[in-house]
């Protein structure tokens, strides 16, 4: 009796060397370190490796550069060192790669190769700025109304089915001069714009349809303007050169972006706010760009441009159509010659510009444009905003980079194919850029909160602080009441702790001041079924002269009680978990998490440790 097996007691101590093992990374600390890593999502190699050693040699001083996740971390001494290290690299590599501070975790390699990884610290933790944007969804639905109004007129004008056709608020009125035409006009929207609706009326006049957007093609149009603008903003937030932003869906209208380490919002709503546009134009065939960059003149009609990677091409200045004219963009492969591609829609009047260009420049090549207008606030060398005029000094500056240049294969309008593209990767990336080269829909600032990195180490202080003093309370609590017993949970208590903080390190889940909270909360309920446990071993001993079987007894009818209490509260807590965000979510992770990990602590490693002390032994009295 009160004897676990050899293989029991074996996979019990593997799963408590195995957390120990994960939580180790925590005590390790972090190091300061700038972090660069390609535009795009591109991938980092050996060779971007090299030359950020060649750019730091025998300029600042660094403990170590090494490649890890796709990304180069540069780890430094002290702060002065890092914060030159960054200007050094963002002149030096261009804008083809994004350069920013980071705090880098100091995991042994040997425990970083085992999966060992410290866990990640929320925003009030870290310091940095918050947002929370609204996206403006009636904006949306009127936007939405103008591009079916436009290809409503022109689907219905090619056999002249109206006599006239206006747009009245979130609708669109459509009048006829017979029944004929109506019926005809009814037919053809049915079958080629399944989107619209007919909407009902008290107009008495039979002639007069108001048609409007159905419930799902809104739904569509709002999820995917939340999406496009989430897409934009993660764009943006790359130039701020931002280590780990957190960017994120809120709800069916808003989104977050978290920017740790940033403690200038007015620098990050300029990024935020910058306004970008795609220009499509025609390749100038018959100059070299070589000869127009040598003799320092272009050709008239012409304007030189670059790639992102240096490479010369010269445009044509005419514009055929601009990203104001795309209302979709997805890239697949090509099934007849299995190649990567983009899908492109233009609006009405894109197409029909487009189509007049192809049809007169069949087999000659077109470029993509993109175009980004962005507005930087001035600093000095130590870091502080340049006031000129008693206002900050802004940079405005325009960027016009060639994202794809390739041949027209035939004839099209509102509808093409772009191909000649190197990869799937870049077309994804193409698709990508043409649907995000500007914000689908206006969006504001609702809430905006800075948190400074000495409050985030003041809540880090102050977080630690309390879960000491609350355990410290609790372990007194339980010698003092229990004595032998009591050091038993404390054990089995301390090892909760360091499961906890292996989970939450293994699952990387983000460790905020609430997270830290509903930890302190399970430091109390892991030590309440030990003392369930503990008393219902009292009251048997009451009723039975055979200790072992009080002990045995104790945990056997406690069990039931404990895992009622505990499994109900872990309902609450994925109920917090499914219906909460922020904070709450926080919450409810760490708290479900210690749950889970109280009731193997407190049942079966407790026991397991008294049944090594008592078990198999004639005792006359307990110490409990």
């Amino acid at each position: 009796m009160n004897h676990y097996s050899g293989l029991k007691n074996a996979l019990i101590a593997f799963f408590l060397l195995l957390a120990s093992l994960y939580a180790l990374p925590n005590i390790f600390g972090s190091d300061l370190a700038v972090q660069v890593s390609a535009a795009g999502d591109a991938p980092i190699a050996k060779i971007d490796v090299n030359k950020v050693e060649s750019i730091l040699k025998g300029k600042s001083a660094y403990k170590s550069i090494g490649l890890s996740n796709r990304r180069i971390l540069v780890r430094f001494d002290d702060t002065a060192s890092q914060l030159f290290a960054k200007d050094l690299l963002k002149a030096g590599l261009g804008r083809n790669y994004i350069v920013a501070l980071n705090l880098a975790p100091s995991v042994p390699l040997w425990l970083a190769d085992l999966g060992g990884k410290a866990m990640s610290l929320g925003l009030d933790l870290r310091g940095g700025v918050h947002f929370l944007l609204e996206v403006d969804m009636q904006a949306v639905l009127s936007m939405s109304i103008d591009k079916y109004y436009n290809e409503l007129r022109a689907l219905l004008r090619t056999d002249r089915l109206y006599k006239s056709i206006k747009k009245e608020g979130d609708s669109i009125a459509i009048r006829f001069k017979s029944l004929e035409l109506k019926d005809k006009a009814l037919a053809r929207i049915k079958s080629d714009m399944s989107d619209l609706v007919v909407l009902e009326t008290q107009s008495t006049d039979d002639l007069l349809i108001q048609v409007g957007i159905s419930d799902d093609a809104k739904k569509i149009a709002k999820k995917s303007a939340l999406k496009q603008n989430i897409t934009t903003l993660r764009n943006r937030v790359n130039e701020l050169g931002v280590a780990e932003p957190i960017i994120q869906q809120q709800g069916l209208e808003r989104i977050v972006v978290q920017l740790p380490g940033v403690q200038d919002t007015a620098r990050a709503k300029e990024i935020l706010g910058a306004v970008a546009t795609l220009e499509f134009r025609l390749v100038d065939e018959k100059n070299d760009p070589q000869t127009a960059i040598q003799s320092g003149k272009t050709p008239i009609g012409s304007k030189l441009y670059y790639f992102k990677d240096g490479r010369p091409l010269l445009l044509k200045n005419r514009v055929i159509t601009t990203g104001e004219s795309i209302t979709g963009a997805s890239s697949g492969i090509d099934q007849e010659n299995n190649i990567p591609m983009v899908n492109i829609t233009l609006d009405g009047a894109g197409g029909r510009s487009m189509l007049d260009t192809t049809k007169k420049y069949l087999h000659h090549r077109m470029a993509v444009v993109f175009i980004e207008n962005k507005v930087e606030t001035l600093t000095d060398d130590k870091g502080r905003v340049i006031i000129e005029n008693g206002e900050p000094k802004k940079k405005r500056t325009t960027t016009k980079d060639i994202i794809n240049a390739a041949t027209i294969q035939g004839t099209f309008s509102s509808r093409f194919q772009i191909t000649g593209i190197d990869s799937a990767r870049e077309a994804r990336n193409l698709a990508l850029l043409l649907r995000a080269g500007s914000l689908s829909a206006p969006i504001e600032i609702i809430e905006e909160r800075t948190i400074g990195p000495s409050l985030g180490a003041d809540n880090i202080e102050k977080g630690v602080l309390s879960v000491i003093v609350g355990f410290v309370l609790v372990l007194l609590f339980m010698v003092v009441r229990y004595r032998v017993f009591g050091m038993v949970a404390n054990i089995a208590l301390t090892l909760n702790l360091v499961m906890i903080v292996a989970v939450l390190s293994l699952l990387q889940a983000t460790l905020t001041l609430p997270g830290i909270a509903g930890i302190v909360l399970t430091v109390g309920m892991a030590v309440d079924a030990n003392v369930l446990i503990f008393e219902r071993i009292k009251e048997e001993l009451v009723t039975h002269s055979d200790i072992q079987k009080a002990i045995s007894s104790g945990y056997d009818k406690a069990v039931l009680t404990i895992a009622d209490a505990n499994i109900t509260t872990l309902i609450a807590a994925l109920v917090l978990f499914g219906f909460g965000t922020g904070p709450i979510k926080g919450f409810a992770i760490t708290l479900s998490i210690g749950i889970v990990t109280s009731m193997f602590t407190a049942i079966i490693v407790s026991r397991a440790i008294i049944n090594k002390i008592y078990g198999g032994k004639k005792l006359e009295e307990l110490s409990i």
